[in-house]
């Protein structure tokens, strides 16, 4: 039998895919933070974003992963508006 060619951590397709939309909503959320206008908010905001990633990111179960991103997408929705309503 041919040994794979893939060292042992390997991510799937499905995984590596996942991951992208994880980084990719988290980069989204760190631009919407940028927007607002001051600096503790900002901080605060900036460092409650990172540990809500950080306390999720040995999460494996795929239902609880895409719940999450749901939830981080509403979220980050949420702020837009509020931060459109406040430059209104």
């Amino acid at each position: 039998m041919a040994a794979s060619r893939l060292p042992p951590a390997a991510l799937t397709l499905k995984q590596f895919l996942r991951r992208q939309q994880v980084l990719q909503l988290y980069r989204r959320i760190l631009q919407a933070i940028r927007q607002i206008p001051t600096e503790t908010d900002r901080h605060y905001l900036k460092e409650w974003a990172r540990a809500e990633f950080k306390r999720n990111k040995d999460a494996t179960d795929e239902d609880a992963i895409r719940m999450m991103i749901t939830q981080g997408n509403m979220q980050l929705r949420e702020l837009e508006r509020t931060l459109q309503l406040a430059n209104s």
